[in-house]
């Protein structure tokens, strides 16, 4: 083998290319890189007897197993599939696990073809560690500011026209509540990880301080979210951030609020071919799930208003009463702990205005 070209993990993140990631495909199930493009050097099943003949053998054994298994024309099919990666999307930068054997392999075969690569230092264990590395920086760097609004007033598309926001629900794949689970599963925590760590990178690459001199912090602007968003929990860093952050408090009336969560949760849906039953049935359960909360008189009443609301396609009644005395109370309550942090409040063009200069 050849020695190959390093990049570090680091700078890898940086790249915004795609890496090619030649790790088997349970490995790389559990989460990778934005972007990443898993085109592994060995199958599950060709890694799971060499990791036998390793255990068994020694590393001799099975390096010499897994060139057994990977020869001729399947050699070529997969070289074939890694050049054109790296040609079409990667620019050359492949990883396995720690950087080590597969990495090497595919790398010294891919040189022998004339394509150029670069081999991450490390791999993957080091593009997390420095994926983890990133998260916890943000939490010390950034100049944090929390979207707040009740259910229903449209903080995520008010996220989406600012440049300096990170959506935390786009990213988890899911809408923060008892109903906002989406029909895309949610990505794998690592995968989540690796998202955020990302979105943070892109603030500091495009963060532009208005005036020089002194210390100046790229600001992130996040939604009010509690710890989990669906399954999948905020890091440590970010939260503890969240919980002292400053915070724009979204105001937007009811009958809007009520309208803006019946477009997104009913009529959006239904529009693209979601099936009517099933999407009933996804908020009965979501409903069920409260019911404790609600108390039983209440989850009757509301279950009632969301089957007939199939029939007559008007969301609007059901979606009122859950926000009206389920949602509304508990965000007031929330609220009222965190009035002193509230520093603008306003409708939604206020608040884009405001945001947009905090990096000042």
């Amino acid at each position: 083998m050849v020695d190959l070209p390093q990049i570090t993990a680091a700078a890898a993140l940086a790249h915004r290319t795609p890496m090619l990631d030649l790790r088997a495909p349970t490995e790389f199930a559990k989460g990778a890189p934005v972007g990443a493009i898993n085109l592994p050097l060995l199958t599950d099943a060709e890694r799971h007897r060499i990791g036998i003949t390793y255990r068994q053998q020694g590393q001799a054994a099975a390096i010499k197993l897994g060139h057994k298994l990977v020869t001729g024309e399947l050699k070529a099919q997969r070289i074939n599939g890694w050049k054109r990666a790296c040609e079409e999307h990667t620019q050359g930068l492949l990883y396995c696990w720690r950087g080590g054997l597969r990495s090497e392999l595919v790398g010294t075969w891919l040189q022998e073809a004339d394509v150029q690569v670069q081999q991450v230092t490390g791999g993957f264990k080091a593009l997390r560690r420095t994926a983890l590395a990133k998260i916890e920086e943000a939490g010390q760097q950034a100049n944090w500011w929390v979207l707040g609004g009740r259910t229903g007033s449209g903080k995520t598309v008010l996220l989406q026209q600012l440049a300096n926001a990170v959506d935390l629900e786009g990213a988890a794949q899911h809408r923060g509540s008892a109903f906002g689970a989406q029909i895309q599963p949610q990505p794998t925590p690592i995968a989540f990880e690796f998202r955020l760590a990302s979105a943070w990178q892109n603030q500091q690459e495009q963060y532009q301080p208005k005036t020089s001199g002194g210390t100046h912090k790229p600001t992130l602007v996040v939604e009010d979210e509690s710890r989990a968003i669906g399954r999948l929990g905020l890091p440590t860093a970010w939260f503890q951030a969240m919980q002292s952050a400053p915070i724009a408090l979204l105001e937007v009336p009811f009958a809007e609020r009520v309208e803006n969560i019946a477009t997104e949760y009913a009529t959006l849906p239904l529009a693209q071919g979601y099936n009517p039953k099933a999407l009933h049935q996804h908020y009965a359960n979501a409903l069920l799930r409260i019911k404790r909360r609600l108390g039983g008189a209440l989850w009757k009443e509301i279950d009632d208003a969301l089957s007939a609301s199939f029939a007559s396609n008007d969301h609007r009644p059901w979606i009122a009463a859950l926000l009206e005395r389920y949602y509304d109370p508990m965000y007031n309550y929330q609220l009222e702990k965190k009035q002193a942090r509230v520093k603008i409040q306003g409708d939604a063009q206020t608040l884009i205005d405001f945001l947009r200069v905090q990096d000042a």
